[in-house]
């Protein structure tokens, strides 16, 4: 694999039953928390923690208006972000809803603290995105108006995600993910074979959650078309980017 590549959907479909914020200045304005443990950090269907377990948590500030913002936290593989070990994710936009048609537009910044160790290059991302939800269907699409994750000449990158949840049963909510994610200029990926380079990588995702008394609970398959590899990983050429099983708990608050 060529560059690191990194969430904006988790890798496994995570819904968590509504309950109080913790926190509220006005009744305008709410403050949310959130905190999960994942068996594997798959973003966009590759491992972003070399196999390994995540943790991960995150606030959120909204407005009754609908603007937000927030941020996001998890652990990665320092290997694949050169010398970073954790991803610091900061968003901010606005949603709303118009009848049966829910919206979504803003942006969203990917940190890695400590990336670029060792005169490697400097590990970053900004993409804006916007989406819209229709009954049990989403849509989103996001473009990285910088270089896509410290890659050079590889501006306009983007992602489409499709996404599907239907209740199944009192708590039980199937999910299920197909995305696509098309690369540009110097942005590409060598499978672990040698084929290549390629200029896109398709990922899915098919899963349960459930609601244990306010705890989201999830299992989900999860892979791609291609056969990568990355950071610690390439050294022995082990696969990041094949089928998996992610298991998750975690809770809003």
């Amino acid at each position: 694999m060529t560059f690191p590549m990194k969430k904006v959907a988790l890798a496994v479909a995570l819904v968590a039953s509504s309950v109080p914020a913790f926190a509220q200045a006005t009744p305008d304005w709410t403050i949310t928390g959130n905190a999960g443990l994942y068996s594997d950090y798959r973003f966009r269907g590759i491992s972003q923690t070399n196999k390994k377990p995540a943790f991960q948590g995150g606030f959120d500030v909204a407005h009754s208006s609908g603007f937000y913002a927030g941020n996001w936290n998890s652990n990665v593989d320092a290997g694949f972000y050169n010398g970073a070990n954790l991803e610091m994710d900061f968003y901010g936009g606005f949603k709303g809803a118009a009848g049966d048609f829910s919206y979504d537009v803003g942006v969203l910044y990917y940190y890695y603290p400590g990336s670029g160790q060792g005169g490697t290059f400097k590990v970053d991302n900004t993409e804006i995105y916007f989406g819209g939800g229709y009954g049990p269907f989403t849509l989103k699409y996001s473009q990285a108006v910088s270089d896509f994750f410290g890659v050079p000449d590889s501006k306009n990158s983007y992602y489409l995600d499709a996404g599907f949840t239907w209740p199944i049963s009192t708590g039980f909510n199937f999910v299920a993910h197909l995305g696509y994610q098309g690369l540009k200029d110097n942005a590409r990926v060598i499978e672990i074979d040698g084929s290549g380079p390629h200029d896109s990588i398709v990922d899915w995702k098919i899963g349960v959650t459930y609601d244990l008394n306010g705890w989201a609970l999830g299992a989900s398959y999860i892979d791609t078309d291609r056969d990568l590899t990355g950071g610690v990983a390439a050294i022995n050429g082990r696969n990041i980017s094949d089928g998996t099983v992610v298991l998750s708990i975690g809770k809003s608050f």
